[in-house]
């Protein structure tokens, strides 16, 4: 009688030729579930008019840094370079990174920045906002409820985007497309 795991291998085995297209669904997924909510809270952050891209709202500075946006009475004129430097590139970060991700171009990095981004993302909600005194926003892990905020929710998105930093941007991919390219060669001259 054959053995049931050998038995079992050889029934998955075929499951093992989708391990190509892995990468192409989780930048799908990415897309279906993340893209939108990144893309929304960038245009929050947003200033008025075409030079709002350089000029963030009072909210970005609010959402960013809150405590010391509160400390000013939300007069962000009073505060620093630094401060306008972290809310531009978290501003950019939120269109830039998911839009390489959506057509996997840099995908490993793409997803590497994305990662610090909802790390820095949810010590900001924990620490700045004080979401760390909400116990049900925060979660618990291995509660058997599925609900949290920061622990549950985020722990999913990091896991995610951990495929594509592991595996790239998958077959469907610009990162494919360049990869399989011809290299540009140069041409030799006739002596």
């Amino acid at each position: 009688m054959p053995n049931p795991i050998t038995r079992l291998n050889t029934l998955a085995q075929p499951l093992g030729a989708l391990d190509d297209l892995v990468p192409s669904l989780a930048r799908l997924v990415f897309a279906s579930v993340l893209l939108t909510y990144f893309w929304a809270s960038g245009l929050t952050k947003l200033g008025d008019g075409i030079l709002g891209i350089f000029q963030p709202s009072v909210g970005a500075y609010a959402q960013i840094f809150p405590k010391v946006t509160e400390a000013v009475l939300y007069d962000t004129s009073q505060l620093s370079l630094w401060h306008w430097l972290v809310v531009m590139a978290g501003t950019w970060a939120e269109f830039i990174l998911p839009a390489l991700i959506l057509v996997g171009l840099l995908t490993r990095y793409a997803a590497l920045g994305m990662i610090g981004f909802i790390t820095v993302q949810s010590l900001t909600d924990l620490y700045g906002h004080g979401v760390i005194e909400h116990a049900p926003t925060v979660g618990k892990l291995f509660d058997r409820i599925p609900n949290g905020v920061i622990l549950d929710q985020r722990l999913l998105w990091v896991f995610l985007l951990l495929v594509l930093v592991i595996k790239g941007g998958g077959l469907l991919s610009l990162d494919q497309l360049f990869r399989n390219a011809p290299s540009a060669r140069p041409v030799s001259q006739p002596q």
